[in-house]
């Protein structure tokens, strides 16, 4: 049965991954981004794969950008059967280094993008919709520097449970996946900062943090985003208001 999935920082790493996993013939992947050529690139290739792209060049920080872009949407399709909430932006600094602008970008995006998004799709969501969150594992335990993003993704972890709630009587389920060290562009700025901070090249940086990751590896976007066409599928339709880890046992719990 051809679906409508909305997948919004859609333009590469885990988002890309997760429009391709969805890319059947028949469906409409709508991808949600900043920058037009990277979701451009990523429409050509679900195309490739038989699927229809849709293209919707916005920010999710803004409440009209994501109005406007729910407008284009429904002009194509009044209903969506996936939205998976993955955009999101990364960085960190001790507190007393952080400026408020700073702060303020990580939480708008993370948070507040996540809020704009949901907040336009539930409307279209029917019976056996789907919900998932990106969420991150130091939305598991925390890391020194990283105050503003920490807290994001604890806060998708509390939206997720209480919107689980919310729609669980319309037969939508909503859940929260927790990637690790993924091989992603923003990963690998992520660890150059903190090569940087602790005085390491890259490739020692990287050596260390992938020694901590129980499998000893890094994990590639596509399992990922076989997870969370799981989460998408008939098959878990019993799951809600839960969160799931994707990092090589980093953490267990």
């Amino acid at each position: 049965m051809p679906k409508t999935i909305l997948v919004t920082g859609g333009g590469r790493g885990i988002g890309r991954a997760v429009a391709l996993a969805f890319a059947e013939p028949g469906h409409l992947v709508a991808i949600a981004a900043r920058t037009r050529a990277q979701l451009e690139d990523t429409a050509d290739a679900i195309a490739k794969r038989g699927a229809q792209p849709m293209v919707l060049a916005l920010d999710v920080t803004e409440e009209r950008a994501v109005a406007d872009g729910f407008d284009t949407l429904r002009a194509v399709s009044p209903r969506i059967d996936v939205l998976v909430n993955n955009a999101g932006i990364g960085g960190g600094q001790p507190l007393d280094k952080t400026d408020t602008a700073s702060w303020r970008r990580i939480l708008d995006t993370n948070v507040w993008g996540t809020f704009l998004v949901t907040r336009q799709a539930v409307p279209l969501l029917g019976e056996g919709g789907r919900v998932i969150n990106m969420s991150s594992v130091l939305g598991r335990f925390g890391v020194a520097g990283y105050t503003a993003y920490t807290t994001s993704k604890h806060a998708v972890i509390g939206f997720t449970r209480a919107l689980a709630l919310e729609l669980v009587k319309r037969g939508i389920t909503v859940n929260a996946v927790c990637p690790g060290w993924v091989d992603t562009d923003m990963a690998t700025q992520g660890m150059q900062n903190g090569a940087e901070a602790m005085g390491l090249t890259l490739e020692e940086f990287r050596r260390r943090a992938l020694g901590r990751v129980p499998i000893k590896r890094i994990i590639q976007p596509e399992e990922v985003a076989n997870l969370v066409k799981f989460l998408a599928s008939p098959e878990a339709s019993a799951i809600t208001g839960q969160t799931y880890n994707i990092c090589g046992g980093q953490v267990m719990n």
